[in-house]
């Protein structure tokens, strides 16, 4: 394959592991230099930045809370210092909590506040700090989740709300990156054989029940939402902005 992606720098945060790690591999395939991002897992994140040196590229893991908004405009700033540049935003981590409907009387609001935290709150001061610095004709895009435009199960309003939220965030910063050639874009991925499909349906093998809801009757792969995310990066996928973009094999059509 070619590397459409040579000379490009990308930041995937959440990059150690799962999905993160799966998007990390593909780009650096495509020719890209990454830097990801971890929280605790050190030995994880530099066992992913060593298969992305195997595939030819510059690659380092940087240690970074996403709960905290001030650590985002100093991962920035250690991304362009390390590179000298920032051409791909990939905003992918995040968190989910395991499903309490909204009534339930031990609903864990700290661990749902925690949640917004992460996944919003923290995304946006992440974008916003690199939005200065990204290169003319850049790219975001933003990991969402099916469930941030339809409702699936009961007992994941507050992950669905988060994940709601960035595909209105995201058409407003493509409008206000427009004029420089920046595009963003969100992928919305159903279940994945990741941790957070264990955290939401215990197990990453579906159910019966929930496979018989796609009308591809199983769950996506790693590989195919990488190539999404890595289509969008590359040059073709120039024209496309604002958007919101399922990869869930009809799940909810």
């Amino acid at each position: 394959m070619d590397k459409i992606l040579k000379g490009k720098v990308a930041l995937v945060t959440g990059g150690s592991r799962g999905l993160g790690a799966a998007i990390a591999e593909t780009l650096a395939h495509l020719g890209a230099d990454i830097a990801i991002t971890y929280v605790s897992s050190s030995a994880k994140a530099d066992a992913v930045v060593a298969k992305l040196q195997a595939k030819g590229a510059k690659a380092v893991a940087i240690q970074s809370d996403q709960a905290d908004n001030a650590a985002a405009r100093p991962l920035i700033e250690q991304v362009t210092s390390r590179f000298g540049k920032l051409d791909i935003l990939v905003n992918n981590a995040a968190i989910v909590v395991k499903g309490q409907t909204v009534d339930d009387p031990n609903l864990d609001v700290e661990a749902l506040d925690r949640l917004w935290q992460i996944n919003v709150m923290g995304v946006i001061a992440t974008t916003r700090a690199a939005a200065p610095v990204l290169s003319d004709g850049g790219r975001i895009v933003f990991i969402g989740s099916l469930n941030g435009t339809h409702s699936l199960m009961p007992g994941v309003a507050d992950y669905a709300g988060s994940k709601a939220a960035l595909n209105g965030y995201a058409r407003g910063i493509a409008r206000d990156l427009g004029p420089r050639n920046i595009t963003v874009n969100v992928v919305q991925p159903g279940a994945m054989p990741t941790d957070m499909m264990v955290e939401a349906l215990g197990s990453t093998t579906a159910p019966e029940a929930f496979l018989d809801m796609h009308p591809i009757r199983r769950i996506a792969t790693l590989e195919e939402v990488s190539a999404l995310v890595a289509f969008l990066a590359g040059p073709n996928g120039a024209y496309l902005t604002g958007g919101v973009h399922n990869v869930a094999g009809g799940l909810g059509i």
